[in-house]
């Protein structure tokens, strides 16, 4: 057993944990958490950069990549976004030359949002979503990990108030879709 496993087990002489065990354990567990938000952050800083489009912008480019054009609504649902939001992030996008809109229907009111080809060569060519890195780690992993992970991570996010969070994601476009 290597010493990382063997602090695993620590405890006081009861069979309990001891107090310097638990304050280690904390720590790394935040540590870990704050490595994941890091990466995430370090990944949209980089897209930026590189490309001037946020994950939001690019997640848009990326369904309309491979679904073709689609209305505001069905992007919004799409990317996981509100509708509101949706017509922001279209907005910058067809500044910046990646999208245009465009009436296909013969009802005037729908819009459908189309790639320019600036936009389809930045859909095809830009980093992965930082997600699509986690889904090909975990497609590595045997299905026992993967039921491990996705027990620890419910204990985790059920300490949290997702009332709070969910108003939060709402209200911010940017939490929901750096995923």
């Amino acid at each position: 057993m290597d010493q990382s496993q063997h602090s695993l087990y620590s405890t006081s002489g009861n069979g309990a944990p001891d107090e310097e065990y638990r304050r280690d354990s904390t720590d790394e567990i935040i540590r870990l958490i704050r490595r994941l938000v890091q990466a995430t952050y370090l990944y949209t800083k980089e897209l930026d950069r590189k490309h001037n489009v946020s994950a939001p912008q690019l997640s848009c480019l990326r369904v309309l990549d491979s679904d073709g054009p689609l209305p505001h609504s069905q992007l919004a649902r799409r990317v996981m976004v509100k509708s509101s939001t949706i017509t922001g992030i279209v907005d910058r996008l067809e500044r910046k030359g990646f999208v245009h809109r465009v009436r296909t229907s013969p009802d005037r009111r729908v819009i459908t949002i189309e790639l320019t080809p600036e936009g389809r060569h930045l859909a095809r060519n830009a980093p992965p979503p930082i997600q699509q890195q986690m889904v090909d780690g975990l497609n590595r992993l045997d299905p026992s990990q993967i039921e491990h992970i996705i027990r620890t991570l419910k204990i985790l996010t059920s300490m949290l108030d997702t009332k709070v969070i969910e108003t939060q994601v709402e209200q911010d476009d940017t939490v929901m879709s750096i995923w």
